[in-house]
């Protein structure tokens, strides 16, 4: 049997947390949809990286990202939204900007908030985008978790399935961190708009097949293949054992829960196995929404920031949902959630003012 004990690296390293992936810009029209807007706020967002800016920004953990820009306006546009959420740039690859965009450019994309029964809308335009050509080679992989140091590596299916090279630069990536004592997470993360021309759902599972024989910890598990109606640990429970029979390399598999009754009102909750138990976490009934974008990340940055900090893992399942609530009800991808915040919400649960 396979050792699934979860060692955290210990001594010191230059971050906590590295994550792997794209950052783009999202265009919000506001209270009106992307079709009749004739203005738009900005942030910065990706799956990946928001994990890191939550950890770092709410939780205090020194936090890096490895993408790649294109070195123009747009570009360094980026790069300040990230250092002012205060995750490390140095390790952003620069391209080279060929007046056009002919041979790489900078991600961006619209999301408009649903509200009732209209679902959020999000329309991207991040083909051919600069990390989207990242090889292997072009980061010293071995330099960053034998020289520096790293405690945790973080990854997902969006950065994956950006182009045919990048499950090479994750599986990659992730074999020189486990090397080097670092963990190694993978979030599933489909998106369909990536696999719209390459075989959907299927060819990226089998994407993600290859990728998981290389990973310690899983986020996201799709066991619901009808709409729910009620919050079915068990499901995910059956889910998870069939998933940690098939890789008995994994040591923790965190996955949220949710039932959505309109765009602005969810049930949500989650579930963390570890150490071949079920931890099953806090419930929110009928959660208010404002933005449901990067509630998910904030999920994964609560459950990091437990396992990291060594929390009974009651605690850091509760860690993951709370924080993953209180992101869903702030604008833009990232966390604008303070570390007592969470700790507030975990022991009061409701939204009495603070004073």
């Amino acid at each position: 049997m396979s050792n699934r004990n979860l060692k955290i690296k210990h001594g010191r390293v230059k971050y906590d947390l590295v994550a792997l992936g794209e950052v783009m810009l999202r265009f919000d029209p506001g209270d009106t949809r992307i079709r009749h807007a004739r203005s738009f706020r900005i942030w910065e967002g990706g799956g990946e990286y928001n994990v890191a800016r939550g950890l770092q920004s709410c939780f205090g953990k020194k936090t890096a990202i490895v993408t790649a820009l294109v070195d123009n306006e747009v570009g360094k546009l980026v790069k300040g939204l990230i250092s002012s959420g205060g995750t490390d740039t140095s390790l952003i690859q620069w391209l080279a900007d060929d007046g056009i965009g002919r041979t790489a450019r900078n991600g961006v994309y619209y999301l408009e908030k649903g509200f009732g029964k209209r679902a959020a809308l999000g329309t991207s335009d991040r083909g051919h985008t600069a990390i989207s050509k990242l090889k292997p080679e072009d980061i010293d992989w071995e330099d960053l978790f034998g020289n520096q140091g790293v405690r945790w590596f973080h990854t997902g299916g969006i950065f994956a399935g950006l182009s045919e090279t990048s499950p090479g630069v994750v599986i990659h990536a992730a074999n020189i961190a486990r090397k080097h004592g670092t963990i190694v997470s993978y979030d599933l993360n489909f998106r369909p708009s990536l696999w719209q021309d390459r075989g959907g759902k299927a060819a990226a599972e089998i994407m993600n097949s290859d990728i998981l024989k290389h990973v310690d910890i899983l986020f996201g598990v799709n066991a619901l293949e009808t709409n729910p109606t009620s919050l079915d640990y068990r499901l995910f429970e059956e889910a998870i054992g069939t998933i940690s029979d098939r890789y008995p390399n994994l040591k923790a598999i965190a996955s949220t829960l949710r039932i959505v009754h309109s765009a602005n009102v969810n049930d949500w909750s989650g579930l963390l196995w570890i150490n071949n138990s079920y931890y099953r976490g806090m419930q929110f009934q009928h959660l208010d929404i404002y933005d449901r974008v990067g509630g998910g990340d904030g999920f994964a940055s609560g459950i990091i920031y437990g396992l990291l900090n060594q929390l009974d893992y009651q605690e850091t399942i509760n860690y993951g949902i709370a924080h993953g609530a209180l992101v869903m009800g702030t604008p833009g991808d990232n966390s604008m959630v303070d570390h007592h915040e969470v700790k507030q919400l975990i022991h009061q649960q409701d939204a009495t003012v603070i004073r």
